[in-house]
C-alpha cells in the first residue's frame, strides 16, 4: 500500500470534520518552504533566481513551527531550495512529528546519506526524492551529471533503514512514455513506498521556459504512460488525479489546498505563482481573491497548469462531496484508474507524434524587460519590477534611492529586500516615482543554456530513432 492506513485515516477524518463544519475552503497540505537555498540549478526551476541575500536567507525553527500552528493541515511537505542544507532540518522534522503531522521531506538526495543520522524512522516521515527520470533524463533535468547514481544509492540506504521513502517526479515537453514507463518499474523494483508525478509549471522566473507542456499535450502524455498499466505501479497520489492527467477528468485548481509559507510569508494564491505575500494563514485565506486562479478563471499564467499542488485537492473534494467519487475512487482500489485509450495506432502508442503547441524560445531571445529597463513608477512598471529576476532600484519622491528585491506588491505598499542584506523595508507605493532593472538576472546564466542544447539534442536523436524503427 503506498500510503500508510494510519495517514490515510487522519487525512479522511481531518476532510470529514471540514465537511461537517460546512468549510467551502481548507488546506490539505502545507507547503513549508524553510530555504530557497539549493546544490543545483536546474533550468525548469522557479526558485534559483533569487539574489545571494535572499538564497542565504532561512526560516527559523520557531517561524516554522509558528506556520505549522497557523495552519491545521494534517500534512507537511517541506520543499526548497534543497531543505536537507537547512542547519535545524532535524530539530523542524522533530518539531513536526510532535504535532503528528505526515511529513515528506522533499529532497535532491545529495546529501541524504550524509544527513540520515539525523533522523529516525517514523510512520510520520517521508523522504521524498526527486527524480526526473531514468540516469539520461534526471541528469539532464537537474543539470548535474551524476545526481541519478548518487539518489539511488542514497534512496537504497534510507529504505534499508527503515525510512518511508517515496519519489516525485516532474515530465516536461519531450519525456519518452516509454523511458517513463521503464522508470517506474526502476522505482518500483527499489522498494520505493509511492511515486508522485506531475507535468511542470511554467514559472515565470525559471530560466528554461520552452519545454512545459501545454494542457492536451499532458493528457496525450499521460494516456500513453498509464493506459493498459494498471496495477503496475504504486503512486501516492489518488486515483482521480491520475484519471484527471490522462483527461478522463476535468477539475479547476483547489490553490488553498497547498498553501506556502516562505521567507516571505505566506506565498499568494500558491505554491506556484508568486503573486504577493498574506503576513498570516487567515489573511491568506480570507483576503485572498481565490475567484482569480485556475484554468476556468481566464488567468493566463494557469490555463496550462495541471500540476499535484492545484488539483490533488480538487480531487479530494470530489472523492469527499460526491457518490460518483467515492465509488470511483473505490473501483480503482480494485481495478486501477480509470484511463483513456490513447490516440492513434496502437503501435505507436508509446511515442508522442504531435507537434509541440508552441516552440521553444531562442536562446538569444529576452523574455521580457532586461537588465538597465527603467520607467516612471505606474502600476504596470512596478509589476515589471516585481516580475524581474534580479535586484530592482527605487527612485523615491526625496530624491533618495533603495537597492534591493521586490518580493511583495500589495495594496498600497511594496516590499523591498535590500541589496546585500535580510533587512527587508515596507514602501508606500505613492512615494515612489521611478523604477529601474538595475541587477543581474541572477537566472540568465550560460550553464542552463548548454544543458538544454543537449536537452534538444537528446529529444532529435530519440525522434530518428523513433522515425527509422
Amino acid at each position: 500500500m503506498p500510503v500508510p492506513v494510519s495517514q490515510m485515516a487522519t487525512v479522511a477524518l481531518y476532510v470529514a470534520k471540514q465537511k461537517l463544519q460546512r468549510r467551502k475552503r481548507y488546506p490539505l497540505a502545507l507547503m513549508l518552504e524553510p530555504l530557497y537555498r539549493c546544490n543545483l540549478a536546474c533550468a525548469g526551476c522557479g526558485k534559483i533566481q533569487y539574489p545571494s541575500n535572499i538564497l542565504k536567507t532561512q526560516l527559523s525553527y520557531e517561524e516554522c513551527m509558528r506556520a505549522v500552528d497557523e495552519c491545521p493541515a494534517p500534512v507537511v511537505s517541506i520543499p526548497g531550495g534543497e531543505p536537507l542544507m537547512h542547519p535545524e532540518i532535524d530539530r523542524i522534522v522533530r518539531g513536526l512529528i510532535e504535532r503528528k503531522k505526515y511529513i515528506y521531506l522533499c529532497t535532491n538526495a545529495l546529501l541524504l546519506e550524509e544527513k540520515l543520522d539525523l533522523f529516525k524512522p517514523s510512520k510520520y516521515l517521508s523522504f521524498s526524492v526527486h527524480m526526473d527520470g531514468l540516469e539520461k533524463e534526471h541528469d539532464l533535468s537537474v543539470c548535474r551529471d551524476g545526481t541519478f547514481k548518487i539518489a539511488r544509492a542514497a534512496i537504497e540506504k534510507a529504505i534499508r533503514r527503515g525510512f518511508r521513502v517515496t519519489t516525485n517526479t516532474t515530465l516536461f515537453d519531450g519525456a519518452d512514455p516509454k523511458r517513463t514507463q521503464e522508470f517506474f518499474d526502476e522505482m518500483t523494483e527499489l522498494g520505493v513506498e509511492g511515486m508522485m508525478v506531475s507535468p511542470g509549471y511554467s514559472y515565470q522566473k525559471a530560466p528554461d521556459q520552452g519545454h512545459f507542456l501545454a494542457r492536451e499535450r499532458t493528457k496525450e502524455l499521460f494516456r500513453k504512460i498509464f493506459y493498459g498499466n494498471n496495477g503496475r505501479w504504486r503512486f501516492n497520489q489518488s486515483a482521480l488525479f491520475l484519471e484527471f492527467l490522462a483527461g478522463g477528468r476535468d477539475y479547476d485548481c483547489t490553490p488553498w489546498g497547498n498553501p506556502t509559507y516562505s521567507v516571505f510569508g505566506w506565498q499568494r494564491p500558491c505554491y506556484l505563482l508568486q503573486d504577493g505575500y498574506a503576513d498570516s494563514f487567515q489573511d491568506l485565506m480570507e483576503e485572498t481573491q481565490w475567484e482569480n486562479y485556475g484554468p476556468r478563471s481566464g488567468n493566463p499564467h494557469c490555463r496550462d497548469c495541471m500540476v499535484h499542488s492545484g488539483f490533488e485537492a480538487s480531487a479530494v473534494e470530489e472523492i469527499f462531496s460526491s457518490l460518483r467519487g467515492l465509488t470511483a475512487t473505490i473501483k480503482a482500489a480494485f481495478v486501477g484508474p480509470a484511463i483513456p485509450k490513447p490516440q492513434g495506432d496502437p503501435a505507436s502508442l508509446l511515442q508522442i507524434t504531435t507537434e509541440p503547441e508552441s516552440a521553444p524560445a531562442d536562446e538569444t531571445e529576452e523574455s521580457g524587460p532586461i537588465q538597465g529597463w527603467s520607467a516612471p513608477a505606474s502600476p504596470e512598471s512596478l509589476r515589471v519590477a516585481f516580475e524581474y529576476r534580479g535586484d530592482v532600484t527605487l527612485h523615491l519622491e526625496d530624491d533618495s534611492r533603495v537597492d534591493g528585491y521586490l518580493s511583495n506588491l500589495s495594496g498600497d505598499t511594496l516590499r523591498l529586500w535590500c541589496r546585500g542584506e535580510t533587512a527587508q523595508l515596507e514602501i508606500p507605493i505613492r512615494q515612489v516615482k521611478h523604477v529601474e532593472l538595475s541587477g543581474r538576472d541572477t537566472a540568465s546564466g550560460k550553464s542552463w543554456q548548454t544543458w538544454m542544447k543537449k536537452q534538444e539534442a537528446a529529444q532529435r536523436e530519440a525522434a530518428e530513432a523513433a522515425a527509422t524503427a
